[in-house]
């Protein structure tokens, strides 16, 4: 190994550390307003969700254009929206199973908390980088959306128990591609990252909050 490369890869990894802090501190308080957002929708129904996940979308597109623009104030703000309107679009589906099922979004978060820590730490701990995988997960994140739609006209419940899995199968491998990403990226890349995987966290917990509605 040549001097330059040797100063370069001391480099990354004195960096990962204060990454990895900074932007699990950023998906800490996504978290935090998403929560806000479940608690501030409790009470409402209609298209509501529909709007707050259109301008939730609109959050996301906008940091990642703010990011990319070395505005790094505007994207954070940014980033806690979409964490606000992401809550208040699935405030629905939380509350719901607050009222009826609270053992089951107990199961969910501590199923949750399990899960992304031991997936993530795996995805951390993986010197190679695993950013070509991002490219599979598109497409079968798609074939889940599609067959998310197919399940809307055919009511089977068995099927329904196959795509929460499947989809905790690619959440779970957005998981250690994001944490390894973690490790290899830079300083620009905290805002983004920290929204990947809030989406992750935010899609394992309700993946896990319909498997064990659905089991008790």
């Amino acid at each position: 190994m040549t001097a330059t490369g040797h100063i370069e890869r001391s480099a990354a990894v004195s960096r990962a550390p204060a990454l990895f802090g900074r932007v699990m501190g950023l998906v800490a308080v996504t978290v935090g307003f998403a929560t806000l957002g479940v608690w501030v929708m409790r009470n409402a129904g209609g298209a509501g969700w529909f709007i707050a996940w259109l301008l939730a979308i609109g959050c996301l597109i906008g940091l990642n254009v703010a990011n990319a623009r070395g505005m790094t104030g505007l994207a954070i703000v940014l980033l806690f929206g979409f964490g606000l309107l992401m809550g208040a679009s699935v405030a629905t589906t939380v509350n719901y199973y607050a009222a009826t099922d609270p053992t089951a979004v107990r199961q969910a978060f501590g199923a949750t908390a399990l899960f992304v820590g031991a997936l993530g730490s795996g995805g951390y701990a993986v010197r190679r980088d695993l950013s070509f995988l991002y490219r599979l997960l598109f497409w079968l994140l798609l074939a889940l959306i599609v067959a998310s739609i197919v399940l809307i006209f055919v009511r089977i419940p068995a099927a329904y128990t196959a795509w929460s899995l499947l989809g905790l199968v690619i959440f779970g491998l957005y998981t250690v591609v994001d944490f390894n990403r973690l490790r290899h990226g830079g300083a620009d890349e905290a805002v983004p990252l920290a929204a990947g995987i809030f989406l992750d966290i935010l899609n394992i917990f309700l993946l896990f909050l319909r498997l064990f509605g659905r089991s008790s």
